[in-house]
């Protein structure tokens, strides 16, 4: 009796957790809501850009390798690769936005990078087209379809163009995909991932995975 009074203490206790952390999560969520109409008339976003000199590859190893190297083929480093840092490690290291960010840092150490997460939409905006303006293209998660089938993903934007309402994505699943604002938004809040599974919900309920997330490479 007293073991199964502990286990139902232990199973609340733990539904109290989880129903916090998905509270807490919408709170998240719809603070990054916000509105950026303004952007279509801000003088500032009216010029465009587009850094064009970037590969289009098709990843072999992980979307978060793949992105390494196009990143590293931008900076004319054609030795670092998708094959050449799982060989390194034997295994992916990049799953999360945190690693993914350590690894870029220890990779390009001429430049600092640092994942901002959970923006609200106009500062996730402002900050992909502050760094595209200086010619530095932007690594990013958001929900991305891969044969119909929605996943968590790595790509690389390297294209804004405000007045024709317009980002450029390298996406490692083999392509450059060109989308509306209000499409990047969506999927970069994963308003658009259409019936996540209950395991991914989690992970974003418990900081695992993040929103709104983008990884902004400077010049030290």
């Amino acid at each position: 009796m007293k073991f199964l009074k502990g286990l139902l203490i232990v199973v609340i206790v733990l539904l109290l957790v989880i129903l916090s952390a998905f509270g807490l999560l919408k709170i998240k969520t719809n603070k990054i809501l916000d509105d950026y109409s303004n952007i279509y008339k801000d003088e500032k976003y009216q010029q465009s850009y587009l850094i064009d000199d970037i590969d289009v590859i098709k990843q072999d190893v992980s979307c978060g390798y793949a992105v390494i190297e196009l990143f590293a083929r931008w900076n004319n480093n054609f030795d670092l690769t998708e094959n050449s840092l799982y060989d390194e490690y034997g295994k992916v290291v990049t799953s999360t936005g945190k690693s993914f960010e350590k690894e870029m840092n220890k990779q390009f150490s001429d430049y600092t990078t640092t994942m901002y997460k959970y923006l609200k939409s106009s500062e996730l905006i402002d900050k992909v087209y502050n760094s595209l303006s200086k010619g530095i293209p932007v690594p990013f998660e958001w929900a991305a379809k891969y044969e119909n089938t929605w996943t968590l993903h790595y790509s690389l934007i390297i294209g804004i163009d405000v007045a024709s309402d317009k980002i450029t994505i390298s996406n490692p699943y083999g392509y450059l995909e060109e989308i509306s604002i209000d499409e990047f938004i969506s999927r970069t809040s994963f308003k658009a991932y259409e019936k996540m599974p209950a395991f991914l919900k989690l992970g974003f309920a418990f900081g695992i995975f993040e929103k709104n997330a983008i990884f902004i490479v400077e010049k030290k």
